[in-house]
Order: C-alpha cells, then structure tokens, then sequence
C-alpha cells in the first residue's frame, strides 16, 4: 500500500491520476460547450438565456456536488488509512443523502424557479427561454448527482481512469441528442433551447448507466463495500456532514456570485450576455486543465495526510502547481495567437466574434493567477478543514461582489473590463489560501 501511494508523489504519479481527470473534465466541460455551439446557431436571444439558465442550474447543482467533495475528502482519508470498506460506507450514505436532496430540488425549483427568474432577469424573451432551460434540465439532478458520487468515489481511492471512459460515453451521447432535438433531426421537432436541455440530462442518464455497469463487473466491490447496500446509519451520515456542510455551503457561494455576475452583464445588454457566454464556454478549456490538477491535489493530499505524511504536504503542492502552470500558459499564449478561432467554435456571427476578443483575452490572462490560487485552495480542502477554507473563500468572494457591482453597475464599463473581476477574485484565493497553507495550522485535523 505504502508503495503504491508513494508512487503518487512524483510527477509521473501526479501526471498519471491528473490526465483521466483532465480529460473526463474535459469531455464533460464539452457539454456545455456542444450546447453553446449549436444554440450559437439558433439565434442571439437562445445564446444568452443558455448563459443565465446554465449558470442558474449550476448553483442547484453545485450544491449537492459540493457534498460529494466533502465525501471524497473523507474517502481519500480512509483509503489512505487503509480502511477500504470505510470507502464504501461512505458512497453509500452519500448517495441516500444526494437521491432525496434531489427530489427536493425538482420540486422546488419546478415552484420558485419562474418567480425567482422573473424578479432578476430584464429581458422577456430571455425569461422565457431560460425556464423553458432549467425546467427540463433540473430533472436530470437525480443522475447527475449519483454519478457525482461515483466521481467521488473513484477519485477518492485514485483509480481516475475510470473518469476517462464514462466522460466519452457521456459527451458522445450528448453531441447524438443534441443534434437530434435542438434542429429536429431524424424526424423528431425542433425543440430548440428545450432540445439542449433534454439532450444533456439524457447523457446523465447514459452516464450514470455506465457507472453502475462499470463498478458492477470492474471494481472490485467487495473490497471497498460497494457489493451491498450499506445499513443507513444516521451517525454516519452527520460525520459527512461535518465536512460536506462548508463544501455544500462554499460551492452554493461561489456559483451564486458567478451567477449574480452574469445577471450584472444581463442588464448591460443582450449582446453583452451572448458575449459573457462564450468567454464562459472558452474559459472552460483552461478549467479543465486546472481543475484537473487541482482535484488531483486535493485527493493525494487527503491520502498523504490519512497515511500520515503531513510534512510532505507543501512540496507535493508546489509540483502540481508548476505541471499545471506548464500546460495553462501554453494555452493562453495559443488563445492569444488565434483568439477568431477559438471563439468561432462557439458561434458563426462576425460581430459576435470581433466583440468577444477582448473579454477572452481578459479572462484567459486571469488564469495567470487562477492556477496557483485554486491549486492551494483545494489542496486546503483536501486537509479537511473546510470550515476553514470556507471562510476563506468567503472573504474573497464579498472582494469579487463589491468589484463586479463597480465595474459592472456603477462604472458600467465594457464588457472586457467587467471580466477582470476574475483577476481580483484570483489574487485574493491566491493569498489567503496561500498564507493558510504556509501557516501549516491544518495539520493534525481528524475526520
């Protein structure tokens, strides 16, 4: 076991859990960018409320995938204490949890979501298309979070490759249903931005199918309890809740800031709103990577500590760090050698593309920053005081609403100015989560 987990030290080892996340990532990021891409062919109006409805189901979503990172955190910990079965006990009480969550949601979400929407959003026809969105994509909340558990899972014990697999069957099915019911192909309706909707939570559900064949004839589910449904037991459940509340609750934070960002931008205008969408869509090329290194991080760190080599912590950040910078700037500098081509994978409307240069540009040198910011931040995560790193964040997500009320409200400046709100958001994770690290006050932490 020792052997094993040392191995996952190096660069080769934190190459080798990295790139299966890297690409399950970024075959999943390729689902919003497949329903950005098409509806960028629809019209102007479809581009923009796809930018409000999808950032709006991200905030429900994130909620209960913010549980499942504190139950991987818990996982990594009794994988690296060698306590397999514990793995297992935990999917299985995150699973009970995020199964009736979700069905709460539908309902309320189905109740508040067109009230909710009607108060913050200015354009009518947007309105309308954003609903239409969010009602049928939030029915997807039920596969969507039991395979956010299986992520959980399958990260958490480092086997990673399984992420790689699922990914492309996901996105696959996607681009399928897409095509089909956005332009009303093989003899179905045009459906639209209902199409988009509908597609996507159909590749949940063929996700989530290929989950449980997956861990059914390839995992080794006796070792790690998943053989059985385990017995519920309440005083299970509230440890993940120990850990899982500030995920649950800093995720719901940090998306809803997001959200409130593009609202700010909404009242700009409706080209400015199509032009946030796409630079959110390009962005997502970047996140992967680093979200790929990140949650790699985060998962070795919670292992390192289980297996107790706490000291050894700040050095296996500091390489993931410089591998993730590595490839991160390769990026920008090719987004900034052809930045028309890499917006016209988004949309075929000249003006549309000459006005998101800019902003792309803007945000792309954001993750300048980002990288070495997010990294220490889920590393922080990873050593379970999320109580603590919820505060943290927490400060500089009220730093990221008063500059985006400035610059977007106030000043009411262009739009490319409104995205350097990515740097000051960066800047300040990058400190705070930085100095906590360097302080080495998370050591010692049970769970």
């Amino acid at each position: 076991m020792e052997q094993r987990i040392e191995g996952k030290y190096t660069y080769r080892g934190i190459w080798q859990l990295a790139y299966p996340i890297l690409i399950s990532l970024f075959m999943e990021q390729m689902i919003g960018m497949t329903d950005t891409a098409f509806l960028g062919r629809v019209g102007e109006i479809e581009l923009g409320a796809s930018a409000i409805a999808g950032v709006y189901y991200m905030v429900i979503f994130i909620v209960g995938f913010g549980f499942s990172l504190g139950a991987q955190i818990i996982i990594g910990r009794r994988n690296g204490e060698g306590q397999y079965s514990g793995t297992g006990k935990i999917f299985w009480h995150g699973l009970y949890f995020l199964l009736g969550f979700a069905a709460m949601m539908i309902v309320l979400s189905e109740t508040l979501s067109p009230w909710l929407m009607s108060k913050i959003v200015s354009s009518e026809h947007i309105l309308d298309a954003a609903l239409t969105y969010v009602r049928w994509r939030v029915l997807g909340l039920f596969f969507a979070w039991t395979t956010a558990m299986f992520r959980a899972f399958y990260i958490g014990t480092m086997q990673t490759k399984t992420l790689t697999l699922n990914s492309i069957v996901m996105v696959l099915s996607n681009v399928v249903f897409n095509w089909i019911l956005i332009f009303g192909n093989l003899g179905f309706p045009a459906l639209g931005i209902a199409g988009a909707a509908i597609g996507s939570t159909l590749a949940e559900f063929v996700s989530l199918i290929f989950f449980l064949v997956y861990t059914a004839t390839k995992t080794d589910t006796r070792k790690f309890g998943l053989d059985r449904p385990a017995r519920f037991e309440m005083k299970e459940l509230k440890g993940i809740f120990n850990i899982s509340i500030w995920t649950m609750v800093e995720n719901f934070l940090s998306v809803s800031t997001w959200f409130i960002f593009f609202l700010f931008v909404e009242h700009l205008g409706e080209r400015s709103l199509a032009v946030s969408n796409i630079v959110r869509n390009v962005s997502g090329l970047i996140w992967v990577v680093l979200m790929a290194f990140s949650s790699t991080c985060s998962t070795l760190v919670s292992n390192m500590i289980g297996s107790g080599e706490e000291d050894r912590v700040t050095g296996l950040v500091w390489r993931v760090m410089k591998m993730a910078y590595a490839i991160i700037s390769t990026i920008i500098v090719i987004f900034a050698l052809f930045p028309k081509q890499v917006i016209g994978i988004f949309t075929d409307m000249p003006e549309i593309i000459d006005a998101t240069v800019p902003a792309m540009l803007v945000m792309a040198s954001s993750y300048l920053i980002n990288t070495g910011g997010n990294i220490c931040f889920n590393a922080s995560i990873g050593t379970g005081n999320t109580r603590t790193v919820f505060v943290l964040e927490s400060i500089a997500l009220i730093v990221y609403v008063c500059y985006c009320t400035l610059v977007c409200t106030i000043i009411k400046a262009d739009i490319a100015i409104c995205w350097t709100a990515e740097h000051v958001y960066a800047l300040a994770m990058l400190i705070l989560c930085g100095l906590y690290l360097r302080s080495g006050r998370w050591k010692g932490k049970k769970i």
